[in-house]
Order: C-alpha cells, then sequence, then structure tokens
C-alpha cells in the first residue's frame, strides 16, 4: 500500500487549509474532491487491472484514516462512494457477483453515493418509509425522502432502496438510480453544526424509476443474513469509524503539540507540556487511541482475510464504530481542556474539529443501536 502516491502530503496539507472555508462558506468540498478522483483516489479499492490499486478494507480504511486527520468532512464525504466499492469488494470477494455493475460505474469514472437513511426508520435496512412500485418490464419507481445523502452536488449514481408490497408479502427492493432520472431532486437543507463540506442533503424521490437492470436485491422486511447486509454493514461501519479514528489521531497530535506554546507564570515560565497533570491526560488520550488502532486494523484485517467470527460479527463492527467515535470525541475534548481559551474562538482548528466530531453521535449504528447488538448476542433477545 502506497499511501503517498494517492495521498501525497502536500495535498492532504492543502485539504487541511481549506477546511475552514469550506466550513465557513458550508461549501462542498469541491477542490479536495477533484484532486482526489485525479489521483485516483476513487478507484483504490478496484483490482490493478480495472485501473485501482487493489486496496482491500485494512488499506482503504489506514487511508481514510490518514484522509480524516487532516479534513474530517471531505473523509466522510467521499465515504459514501468508498463504502460502495467496499461492498463490492467484500461481496466479490466471498463469490458474490451481483455488485460487480458498480465495479464497472467506478471503472468508468462515476461517483457513487448512498440514498438509504430516513427519517424516523431506526430499522435502517431491515424496513422502509419509501414506496417502491413494480412495473411489467421489471424496473421499480420509488416514492420517499432520503436523509443524509453526502456527495448530493457530485454524485452520479445513488443506491435506494424501498419496500414493494404489504404485508406477509412487502420485500424490501434495491437498485441504483442515475442523476439526471425523473423524480429525482435535491432539497438545499444541509445547514448543521458540523462536517459542512460534506454537503449531505436530503434527496427526494417521486416515482423515481430504477430500470430492471440497475436492481440488484430483493429481501424480507426484518432482520435478514443475506450477504449485501454484512457487506453495507462491514464496509459502512468499518470506513466511518476510520474516519474517526482519523479524528481521534488529530485530537491527540493537538493535545500534545499546543500546551509546549503555553507557559506558566506560576510555575515561572515553564511551559505547559511539562505540568504533570497535563501529561497524563494527554497520555490518557493517547492510549486510548492506541487501543482503538489495533482494533481497527485486526477488524479490516479479517475483513480482507474472510475470517469467520460467526454471530459475533455484528458485535465486533458496532463496537468498532461506536468506540471509534467516543474515541475522538474525548480525544478533542481532551485536546481542548490542555490547550487553553484561546482555542475557543471562532477559526481555531479545535473549535471546528469540536464541532464536526459531534457528527458521531448519529452516525448508524448509535450507541443505544449498537449497545442493543452486543447485548443480544450475549445475552439473547430481550424474553417478552
Amino acid at each position: 500500500m502506497d499511501l503517498q502516491a494517492l495521498l501525497p502530503t502536500a495535498m492532504l496539507e492543502r485539504f487541511r487549509e481549506r477546511a475552514p472555508g469550506y466550513d465557513a462558506e458550508n461549501a462542498f468540498c469541491a477542490e479536495d474532491f477533484e484532486e482526489l478522483r485525479a489521483t485516483g483516489y476513487l478507484k483504490a479499492m478496484l483490482p490493478v487491472d480495472r485501473g485501482g490499486a487493489d486496496w482491500g478494507m485494512e488499506a482503504m480504511t489506514a487511508a481514510q484514516r490518514l484522509l480524516g486527520s487532516y479534513a474530517p468532512a471531505t473523509a466522510l464525504a467521499v465515504n459514501m462512494h468508498l463504502v460502495w466499492t467496499g461492498v463490492a469488494r467484500l461481496l466479490s470477494a466471498r463469490g458474490d457477483k451481483r455488485l460487480d455493475m458498480v465495479l464497472d460505474w467506478v471503472q468508468a469514472g462515476e461517483v457513487m453515493a448512498f440514498g438509504v437513511s430516513e427519517g424516523g426508520n431506526d430499522q435502517v435496512l431491515f424496513d422502509s418509509r419509501t414506496i417502491a412500485v413494480r412495473a411489467d418490464d421489471g424496473s421499480y419507481s420509488f416514492t420517499g425522502t432520503k436523509i443524509f445523502t453526502s456527495l448530493a452536488p457530485a454524485w452520479t449514481r445513488l443506491g435506494v432502496f424501498g419496500k414493494a408490497g404489504t404485508g406477509d408479502a412487502a420485500l424490501l427492493v434495491h437498485g441504483f438510480l442515475s442523476r439526471g432520472t425523473d423524480g429525482v431532486s435535491t432539497a438545499d437543507n444541509w445547514n448543521t453544526l458540523g462536517m459542512r463540506a460534506t454537503q449531505s442533503h436530503s434527496t427526494i424521490l417521486a416515482d423515481a424509476r430504477v430500470p430492471a437492470a440497475s436492481m440488484h436485491s430483493f429481501l424480507p422486511v426484518g432482520p435478514n443474513a443475506d450477504p449485501l447486509v454484512f457487506g453495507i454493514f462491514a464496509a459502512f461501519l468499518s470506513l466511518t469509524a476510520s474516519v474517526y479514528v482519523g479524528l481521534a489521531e488529530r485530537g491527540v497530535q493537538l493535545a500534545a503539540s499546543i500546551p509546549a506554546r503555553r507557559t506558566s507564570m506560576k510555575s515561572g515560565g515553564r511551559s505547559l507540556d511539562r505540568d504533570p497533570d497535563i501529561r497524563r491526560q494527554v497520555a490518557a488520550a493517547g492510549m486510548e487511541l492506541l487501543s482503538l488502532d489495533a482494533l481497527l486494523r485486526i477488524t479490516t484485517r479479517d475483513l480482507d482475510e474472510l475470517a469467520d467470527h460467526g454471530a459475533s460479527w455484528f458485535p465486533r463492527l458496532v463496537t468498532l464504530r461506536t468506540k471509534a467515535g467516543e474515541a475522538a470525541r474525548s480525544s478533542i475534548d481532551t485536546a481542548l481542556k490542555v490547550s487553553g481559551g484561546g482555542q475557543y474562538f471562532r477559526g481555531s482548528e479545535l473549535e471546528r474539529l469540536y464541532r464536526d466530531v459531534l457528527a458521531s453521535l448519529y452516525h448508524p449504528s448509535d450507541a443505544e443501536s449498537a449497545h442493543s447488538t452486543v447485548a443480544g448476542w450475549l445475552l439473547g433477545p430481550v424474553a417478552d
């Protein structure tokens, strides 16, 4: 894996310099995105013979971790494209070729995005508020609103799903919309506390048609063990976690560097990086990061190596995502504590990162859902 080839340091430094402007203007990270496209980053998970770098989940999450430490909103935006390439790669490695069309599109330069999340749908992939209606030619028309559609200004293919039929005959149907399809519109409603450069506007579907050739999965309502479900959760949770590991890493870097530039009158002008209380706080943040580093690498390596963790796979994945968010919030909090009131002002990097990191509270699976998953694995279902 050659990170420098696809994420050269000079480019990453430009991303960090541009991040405050995107945030202040609530603008899409367009320049960053075009630079990533030009290096081949969007194709990194494709095989070499398809123009990629043949990166698996371990390599891709390491790259997203690095990108997240420089420009977390840019990393989170491109994450949605990478999740689809990750799902296609994970399925293909397990003998399931239904998403090879995604590899074809990415090879051709298309940009993937997720139209999955819905307001009020805490079932995530196991039910939908979006209505899907089948036509005689096998196409489906989708009507509903998808929220948090990252890459809203840039995507060319949107993965969507909805519910077709009612009662016991209902199915969750999955397909890909093309940009410009009639009945697809973008709401200008991304005005958030942080992660503003993702421009994750809502997408409104009104009888938006997916042709039969772009439909790929037909699943029962409710939890199921289909490989697509595993692939989406595995790619989304691990890649999203990696962005927050990068954010945690940047928090630790700032917590370690800023106190050296501060002095204490009480201790005769000594720099605060020598204060024992500050050193202990920074050390604790570093220890948390080290444990998270190991969890990220071993989980994604196991995905690449087709490890069979059976029923513990979902608990492992939601634990990784939850712990990454917790560590990121904790490290930024520590950096603020040891860095003084100057970081409280608008325009400081820590001020922006403090807002960005709060998005980790809302990604699936949230902490409540994650704990329920792990409890179910350890204790079994709750009796009626």
